[in-house]
């Protein structure tokens, strides 16, 4: 009976041996890898970094001119990189972004508190191919008036290379799929040229938006219910959104309660002065 179970077991070994023998195929890859045409492809977030406002661009009407005529030391900018023949996630990445922006108070159109820059990372595109686009996403926003504050940009290859680094934005071309592979990210920039923060992703929560931009200007762009919104909420890198602020809701609500105490007790105060007023009267 020994010889007979040490026999089975044996048989059992061979046949799990021979259903994982390696057949030269290579080992499938596990969930925490990359593939490999998105190595090297990503964002990393330079927050307080600066990008060079004295680069040269061209704008939808093929005029060059430099990356700092759109900022005005006053009011934020939003910088997408994308390129404009993009067959997929560029596409999905502006749909999203212009979603977003329609759903934004009037006060808050692309031109007024800030501006909105697509910029192609695609050396070959060319200023007709960027005014297109622009046309298309105008009509997508139904704002016409929006045109003035975004602007579509090309830029040589130099050019393209130092403002995408100095974002951390890395990308590249993928020859099987004759596309860039890449990733997809509203950045926001302070009146300056300081980058302020990244909202990732292809779909962007209107309240997030003015939460970021707010904060670029400190508060300076925003209503007095804007600076106590974004006093309330804080941005969370892991969720990349904004979160509730627990301490400084405290803070307001306490303010808040004092507040409401005071008004309360105003008025027997001010009865409480009158009474003692008549009394030394008489």
């Amino acid at each position: 009976m020994k010889t007979m179970g040490m026999l089975l077991s044996a048989s059992i070994l061979v046949l799990f041996s021979g259903a994982h023998a390696y057949d030269g195929k290579p080992a499938p890859m596990v969930a925490s890898e990359a593939p490999k045409e998105l190595e090297g492809v990503g964002i990393d977030e330079k927050l307080g970094g600066k990008i060079d406002l004295s680069l040269k661009v061209k704008d939808d009407n093929g005029q060059e001119v430099t990356l700092g005529s759109f900022f005005d030391g006053k009011h934020p900018v939003i910088i997408s990189p994308v390129y404009f023949s993009c067959p997929g996630l560029c596409n999905f990445h502006l749909n999203g972004l212009t979603d977003a922006l329609k759903l934004m108070d009037k006060d808050w159109t692309v031109g007024k508190k800030y501006k909105l820059l697509s910029m192609s990372f695609d050396s070959k595109e060319t200023p007709d191919l960027a005014a297109k686009k622009k046309e298309t996403y105008i009509k997508l926003y139904e704002r016409p008036e929006a045109a003035a504050g975004w602007h579509f940009l090309t830029a040589d290859e130099p050019t393209v290379q130092a403002i995408t680094q100095s974002l951390g934005f890395k990308f590249k071309w993928d020859e099987a799929a004759k596309e860039w592979a890449h990733a997809s990210a509203a950045v926001i920039i302070t009146p300056d040229g300081t980058i302020s923060r990244y909202l990732p992703g292809i779909m962007f929560n209107p309240q997030d938006i003015k939460l970021a931009l707010n904060e670029a200007t400190e508060g300076k762009i925003g209503s007095i219910v804007d600076n106590l919104v974004l006093y309330c909420f804080k941005y969370d890198p892991h969720q990349s959104k904004y979160t509730l602020a627990a301490f400084n809701l405290m803070k307001v609500g306490g303010a808040v309660m004092v507040l409401v105490m005071v008004l309360w007790l105003l008025p027997f105060y001010i009865r409480s002065r009158r009474s003692k007023n008549n009394t030394a009267g008489r």
